[in-house]
This record gives structure tokens, C-alpha cells and sequence, in this order.
């Protein structure tokens, strides 16, 4: 009896011992993190703050978008991308004159890449000149600048004009379609394909395009050769004696629009790719196979008040902000800062910006060296419940490892985390 009173004594002082040394770890491992944990770091995930400064105002109602009369169409934002309104966008279909787009953007970038200048001088040949439908009106076996050409291509659109252009920088029509379908490879146009520089379409050339490749084209051109957008602007052009007014209707009626292309075949109907700011938003619109000129002009319209009406573009985050930041082990530095490398714009319902949720989502352990710009998670926005963006989240700063001393502790403290959390 005497025995088992002494085992039993024996097995709970064990016990006593073990739970006192199982305390003592979890306190030592509590204290070590306690002293190791800069001040304002937190295991839980940080949630990044939104720039956005919502407005003080209700609601905004959304209504359906408005019917468009027009075999295809698309709206669009020029900075986000963000497509507004979309119908058959995918649709592979005649572009008429908006081709002259894809001509007039590789002179730009030829032009911008110190390929071409402005004051170089174009040869009018025969085929060019002899080219029918709408005309710049060269003269044959004549010289001509290029910054010439490149308004009778945009504001007269020229058959004469594009076909000079193709011929200078290609040597021919033929090879330059060629470099046309590289760059709409380049760009993502994946409905595109030309044969020719004008859109003036034949049995044996003859080009296609859908409403989101030309809103592709048309916001490369904004983005990409800002400088020689204000062409498309210009209201009239004049060249040998003639003046010529530009053919976009709605230059005339809206001051916001600024840009850019009409096109006109039998088998394309009326087409218009246009463009225009208000309040720092840019949006771009394309509808193809209008019934008339006025209908082009009237669909667009419908367009781009729909989508500044009803829809507005945020700057979220500046290139290089920070976001948040995070524990560092084994490193000089025990925390690092977490960003993005470049500026986040968004494009959302009106008066929605206070709905907008964000949240960082990094590594569970991360451990020096850190390169700056290492990508170490994710950051996430989100409307009702739909993810808006989801990018990188980077290093802001490098950090170096640290000594054999500061590793040892960093070891430590987070083997005793890792044990008892």
C-alpha cells in the first residue's frame, strides 16, 4: 500500500516536472519572439488602404446598357482596359478605313524608335496615286514629308496616302501587311488580319478585324505615341489646294472627344473607333456595321455617355507604395516592406469606391536574403464578392542575412513559435 502511495506520489511529481518544464519552454518561447518581434509587426495578414477617397454621395444605380444598333461593339477604359460594354466583340469582320489605324500606329512607331522623322520625304509612286476611293490627292512622281502623309492617312483618310506610307517603310504593299499582322501578333489582336495598307478591299486582299482588336490597336496608339495623337483631333486638313474635313462627326458635336477613325465599305457599313476624356477618364468605343454616317456618330455617342455616366477610373495604389509590411527571419533588418512596383488604376461602377475590398496575402515564412522587388504574396481587390485585380506583392527594399549570432536567435525563437503556436 505504502509502495503505490509512493508511485503514484512519484508519477504526478513527473508530471509536475514535465508540465513545469513544457510551461517554461512555452514562456521562454513567447519571451524569445516577445523579444525578437519588431514592435508593429503582426503575424496576422495586413490589410492594405485603399487611396480611393470615396465620395460622399449615394449610390449610383446602374441601369442595362443601351441597345446599339451596330453589327458589333465595344467600350472600353483606354488606361485600365476594364471592357464597359461589350456584342460580338470577337467577330471577325471588314474594317473599311479603320485600317488606316494599324498603318498610321507603325509609322509612329517607326517614327518614335528614330526610324523615320517627320520631315523625311515619302515617293509617290504610280500604284499609290492611281489608288480609288477616298484620296489625300498626291502627285505622282512627287515628293512628300512624312508628317504630310501621316495626316492625309488619319484626317483625309487617303488610299493614296496609306499605300505611299506602306511603300516607303516596306518597299511594298504586300511586305508591308506583312509587318501589319507582326505587330497585331505583337499587340494580342488574335481576329486580325491584313492584306492590305488602305482598307480598300478586293477579291484578292482584303482585311478583317473585330471591335476588340481595334480597341486594342486604338489604345496602343493613345498609350504607347501620345505625341502623335493630337492628329487625329485636327478637324481638317489641307494638301495641294484641297481641304478636307475630317470625317468622325463627333469632333463637331462633343468638345470631350478627341479621336479618332471612321470607315465606310459596302461590306463594312459605317464604322467609328472613337475617343474621349472627361474628368481624367478615358474611354474608347467601336461600333462596326452602322446603317449611315449619322448612325456611327449616334451609336458611339450612346457609348461613351453610358460608360462616363455610370462608371468613373480610381487610382488605387502609386508605384512604390507601400501596402504593408512583414517579419524578416535570418535578416540585418527584422521586417520589410511590401508593395507594387507599378501605379494601379481601376474602373468600377459609379460611387462604388467605399464597397472596394483589399487584402495581402504573403508568405508564411520568409527568410533573408530578400531582393528588392522578390515577389513574397498576392494582393487582392474585390467588388461584392468578384476579384477586380489580383497582382504580385514585392519586396521594397533588399534585405541582407544577417550574422551567425542573429540567425542562431532567429532559429531559435521561431522553432519555439512554430512548436507551440
Amino acid at each position: 500500500m505504502q509502495q503505490n502511495s509512493r508511485q503514484l506520489s512519484d508519477t504526478r511529481s513527473s508530471e509536475g516536472v514535465l508540465l513545469r518544464i513544457a510551461n517554461s519552454s512555452r514562456a521562454i518561447a513567447l519571451t524569445v519572439t516577445a523579444l525578437f518581434l519588431p514592435a508593429g509587426i503582426v503575424s496576422a495578414q495586413p490589410t492594405p488602404t485603399l487611396n480611393a477617397t470615396p465620395v460622399a454621395e449615394a449610390q449610383a444605380i446602374v441601369p442595362r446598357p443601351p441597345q446599339i444598333a451596330a453589327s458589333s461593339y465595344i467600350l472600353l477604359d483606354a488606361r485600365t482596359g476594364k471592357v464597359i460594354v461589350e456584342e460580338n466583340a470577337d467577330v471577325q469582320l471588314p474594317p473599311a478605313s479603320l485600317t488606316k489605324i494599324m498603318t498610321a500606329y507603325i509609322a509612329e512607331v517607326e517614327i518614335d524608335n528614330g526610324n523615320m522623322s517627320l520631315d523625311d520625304e515619302v515617293h509617290i509612286s504610280e500604284k499609290a496615286w492611281a489608288t480609288q476611293g477616298s484620296k489625300m490627292f498626291v502627285d505622282v512622281n512627287r515628293k512628300v514629308r512624312v508628317e504630310d502623309i501621316l495626316r492625309g492617312i488619319i484626317i483625309q483618310s487617303g488610299n493614296d496616302a496609306s499605300v505611299a506610307m506602306a511603300e516607303h517603310l516596306a518597299g511594298s504593299e504586300e511586305a508591308f501587311a506583312d509587318m501589319m499582322n507582326q505587330h497585331a501578333a505583337r499587340l494580342g489582336m488574335t481576329n486580325t488580319h491584313f492584306m492590305n495598307a488602305s482598307g480598300l478591299d478586293t477579291e484578292e486582299a482584303f482585311n478583317i478585324m473585330s471591335a476588340r482588336d481595334l480597341a486594342t490597336l486604338a489604345r496602343a496608339t493613345i498609350n504607347e505615341h501620345p505625341d502623335h495623337y493630337g492628329i487625329y483631333s485636327e478637324r481638317e486638313c489641307t494638301y495641294n489646294g484641297i481641304t478636307q474635313p475630317n470625317r468622325n462627326t463627333l469632333l463637331f458635336r462633343d468638345s470631350t472627344i478627341d479621336g479618332m477613325k471612321t470607315g465606310w465599305t459596302t461590306a463594312a457599313g459605317y464604322c467609328l473607333v472613337a475617343s474621349g476624356e472627361r474628368d481624367g477618364m478615358r474611354l474608347i468605343s467601336v461600333v462596326m456595321g452602322t446603317a449611315s454616317e449619322d448612325a456611327r456618330a449616334a451609336e458611339s455617342a450612346k457609348l461613351m455617355t453610358y460608360g462616363f455616366r455610370f462608371f468613373e477610373t480610381l487610382k488605387l495604389y502609386d508605384a512604390g507604395q507601400v501596402l504593408g509590411n512583414a517579419k524578416v527571419w535570418s535578416g540585418k533588418e527584422n521586417a520589410v516592406d511590401i508593395g507594387i512596383t507599378q501605379e494601379l488604376y481601376m474602373t468600377i461602377p459609379r460611387g462604388r469606391a467605399a464597397d472596394l475590398q483589399a487584402s495581402l496575402s504573403l508568405q508564411e515564412t520568409i527568410t533573408a536574403p530578400i531582393t528588392q522587388g522578390q515577389v513574397l504574396g498576392t494582393v487582392d481587390i474585390t467588388l461584392d464578392g468578384e476579384t477586380l485585380y489580383h497582382g504580385d506583392a514585392m519586396a521594397v527594399q533588399a534585405v541582407e542575412r544577417a550574422g551567425l549570432l542573429k540567425r542562431l536567435i532567429d532559429f531559435l525563437t521561431m522553432f519555439f513559435t512554430n512548436l507551440f503556436s
